[in-house]
């Protein structure tokens, strides 16, 4: 299977190693992976923000970049919701609005080929077990878009379930919003402190040494967190945990 890494512009500036797990992942489980370079944001910081006609342009190119795959597969829940979930609505409003279906045909292709992480792996390629060593305590948090947007439900647990010498433990208040939030955490700095340190204390009641996510935005909010409250625990991505071995750990 030739499936298209869409890495997102977090991961790609700021967390590049989350990409070369999933690409280590992948090709561990036999499938041919490619990196479209001339990818780019896919518009959600920007629709997010109430910019929904400069998104547009993004989103076309997108579908452009990424059509010709069987698959495209994103460690971020929140950007594989803006295509899934978004991109539907930007067509629709753009039809809405007098200017024909050209838009929503452009990127009709692209939606129900996109795949977060965990739930390619599971769904697609139907497996739980893939194979992973990582002999570290870890409590997962559930992120927002993830949770409520692509609905990944317990596909995320049930692989870190089958990680060799994991001790996975529940998080109180798992399904509480960490207080990223993209933007919100600009302009509501106060609040998304505030929610980010519960997010911290709760993980730390834990006792686990990793807090693990699915999305590399929030685990940069919490992780800054961490480092505030000068907690012990370190903030990991699951796609990290998933493709260490005993061979060749990765995290």
């Amino acid at each position: 299977m030739r499936v298209a890494l869409f890495l997102t512009c977090v991961n790609d500036t700021l967390y590049p190693d989350t990409g070369r797990a999933v690409v280590k992942l992948l090709t561990r489980l036999g499938v041919e992976v490619d990196f479209p370079m001339a990818q780019t944001c896919c518009g959600q910081a920007h629709y997010n923000t109430g910019y929904r006609h400069e998104a547009e342009p993004l989103a076309r190119h997108f579908a452009g970049v990424f059509g010709g795959y069987e698959a495209i597969v994103t460690p971020s829940g929140s950007c594989g919701a803006m295509v899934r979930e978004l991109y539907p609505r930007m067509g629709e409003r753009a039809r809405a609005e007098g200017r024909g279906k050209s838009l929503a045909a452009t990127l009709a292709p692209v939606v129900p080929k996109t795949y977060e992480l965990t739930e390619f792996l599971v769904d697609v390629l139907g497996v739980t077990d893939v194979g992973a060593y990582y002999p570290h305590t870890v409590t997962y948090h559930p992120t927002c878009h993830g949770l409520r947007g692509l609905g990944l439900g317990d596909r995320p647990r049930r692989l870190l379930e089958a990680v060799r010498g994991l001790e996975l433990v529940e998080l109180p208040g798992a399904q509480e919003c960490c207080g990223f939030g993209g933007t919100f955490a600009l302009k509501n700095p106060d609040v998304s402190a505030a929610m980010g340190a519960d997010k911290v204390r709760n993980a730390e009641s834990t006792g686990a040494g990793v807090l693990c996510a699915a999305d590399n935005s929030c685990l940069m909010h919490i992780g800054g967190t961490m480092a505030r409250l000068r907690s012990g625990m370190r903030p990991v991505h699951i796609a990290e945990i998933l493709a260490s071995t005993e061979e060749e750990p990765l995290a």
